[in-house]
């Protein structure tokens, strides 16, 4: 895919280990197609190198020492709004990987895969699709088992039934990781008919967001991550 790309895709890396941070950009700026435009180690530099450089992927370590990779999202989105942001981890905690999403990642991958899933990862989250590790995708699920009653899950059937064509079509893009201008752009309808489809959508099959969302279809087959 990328050998047919004239454009290479643009990385910033946020990591407070600058040996980290070599190793990554050589392993993968050795992939055609992939180039670092910038590194920073903390929260000032980072929002700086973001500012200057507008990269297409913004790879960020969750543990950046004295900081938090999480809490930085709002503020790297905020400065560049097209970037897209990747999270490396090497925590397996469900709940911080909601957040994660929930503040804008398109991305999280654990730090004990190798370099070739960071490369998919890269591709696939920079053509609008969303990546997560199949392990956090059941991790995510069991906790969401976990705190609702099992009652809700003997309904699901009849939740998806009630859904329109047009709004599994929605569901469908919102879990390629489509934001609500794309979606419309897609399906050649206005923003406020997607946010509408959106919250009829979530009403009707009891999410609270597009995390859930995105949980709830590829649990119940509405949608598929293909990784």
């Amino acid at each position: 895919m990328l050998a047919q790309r004239e454009k290479s895709i643009r990385i910033v890396l946020i990591d407070d280990h600058a040996m980290l941070r070599s190793g990554l950009r050589m392993a993968l700026e050795s992939h055609p197609g992939l180039v670092v435009v910038g590194e920073a180690a903390n929260r000032a530099q980072a929002l700086d190198m973001v500012s200057a450089t507008k990269p297409d992927i913004i790879l960020v370590d969750l543990d950046l020492g004295e900081e938090n990779g999480v809490d930085l999202l709002p503020d790297l989105l905020d400065i560049h709004p097209a970037g897209r942001v990747i999270l490396l981890t090497g925590l397996r905690d469900p709940q911080i990987h909601r957040r994660a999403i929930s503040l804008g990642a398109l991305g999280l991958v654990l730090k004990e895969k190798g370099i070739e899933t960071m490369i998919k990862a890269i591709e696939k989250v920079y053509a609008g699709e969303v990546w997560l590790d199949r392990v956090m995708i059941a991790n995510i699920l069991n906790a969401k088992v976990q705190s609702k009653d099992s009652k809700e899950h003997t309904t699901a059937s009849a939740k998806i039934a009630t859904l329109t064509k047009r709004e599994r079509e929605v569901i469908g893009l919102i879990g390629r990781g489509m934001k609500n201008k794309q979606i419309a752009e897609q399906l050649i309808i206005s923003e406020a008919t997607v946010r509408h489809h959106l919250s009829s959508i979530f009403a009707k099959l009891g999410v609270e967001d597009r995390l859930e969302l995105v949980v709830y279809a590829y649990q119940h087959g509405i949608a598929s991550l293909e990784q």
